[in-house]
């Protein structure tokens, strides 16, 4: 079977992602997570919500793997269930910032002049405000929910994107076949689909990493001041809103540590992801060991 110079290309990226350390250990540590907080609740039978009236904050124990809060909540279960809404608001905030950056950035770059001007502008001006002040204001003008939040930082999120599309695509659309295609009358759409935006995404899919791992320590921050996620789901940030008291910063260290530790793991890893694709696709980085 013949091999074409795009599928070497693949291989020789995929081979250099598996290589890299860091972004290997990343990528296990997302997957053992996203398959907990998916089917751990099924197979233990899971309950975050109801009280164990005989639990306020018991410490860990066998009924209890990580004990319990003080409304008898059994903590581990809440871990889980606060990381699938954690992961969830972080991976769909991010694809909700690529849907409408992307289009922004491809239109602003490739036709320049009225549309150059507005969307760019427009991207000044967000820009411009202090992100998690405007992310405060507009959670708190329509209500602190899960999805109020998702849409709020996925919405806000675009400028990026649009930004990295557009300079991406100012360096592609003068490359010699780009020219040769419109000289032989090639459609725009056509121009685009086919040799715009494969040679200007690959920037764009390691940003899209390092946007998840934003978007989550945003939803983190939010709840743990009362302006994300609202009790009694859970999620990280608000696990961790009950640790602002003393008493259970000293002596309750199971309500606090394990969502502190999973944040930190997960954005880490996040992170350690996007510089692994960074390095795959840029064939001049050495690979790290």
């Amino acid at each position: 079977m013949k091999t074409t110079k795009a599928d070497s290309y693949y291989r020789d990226v995929i081979h250099r992602f598996t290589s890299h350390r860091l972004a290997m250990i990343g990528t296990v540590i997302i997957l053992l997570e996203l398959l907990a907080v998916i089917f751990l609740p099924i197979v233990m039978d899971l309950d975050p919500y109801t009280s164990d009236v005989w639990a306020f904050n018991a410490a860990p124990s066998k009924e209890h793997i990580l004990g319990c809060d003080d409304l008898g909540r059994d903590v581990f279960s809440r871990l889980v269930y606060g990381g699938r809404v954690s992961l969830q608001v972080g991976l769909i905030s991010a694809l909700i910032s690529l849907v409408i950056g992307i289009p922004l950035g491809l239109v602003a770059g490739y036709y320049g002049g009225i549309w150059e001007t507005i969307i760019m502008r427009s991207a000044d001006i967000f820009m411009s405000f202090p992100s998690m002040i405007l992310i405060l204001v507009l959670v708190a003008i329509f209500g602190p929910s899960v999805w109020t939040v998702t849409l709020v930082i996925g919405v806000l999120g675009w400028t990026d994107f649009a930004k990295l599309m557009y300079g991406n695509v100012l360096s592609v659309k003068n490359k010699e076949y780009v020219e040769s295609a419109k000289a032989i009358g090639t459609k725009d759409f056509r121009l685009l689909v086919k040799y715009i935006i494969p040679n200007s995404f690959a920037p764009v899919l390691i940003n899209f990493t390092f946007r998840t791992a934003q978007a989550i320590i945003s939803e983190s921050s939010l709840s743990f001041l009362g302006m994300g996620v609202q009790p009694p789901e859970a999620s990280w940030g608000n696990i961790l809103y009950a640790a602002q008291s003393i008493v259970v910063l000293s002596q309750r260290p199971w309500l606090w540590i394990p969502p502190g530790i999973l944040l930190v793991l997960t954005v880490c890893s996040i992170n350690f992801m996007g510089d692994g694709m960074r390095d795959a696709l840029d064939a001049k980085m050495k690979i790290r060991k």
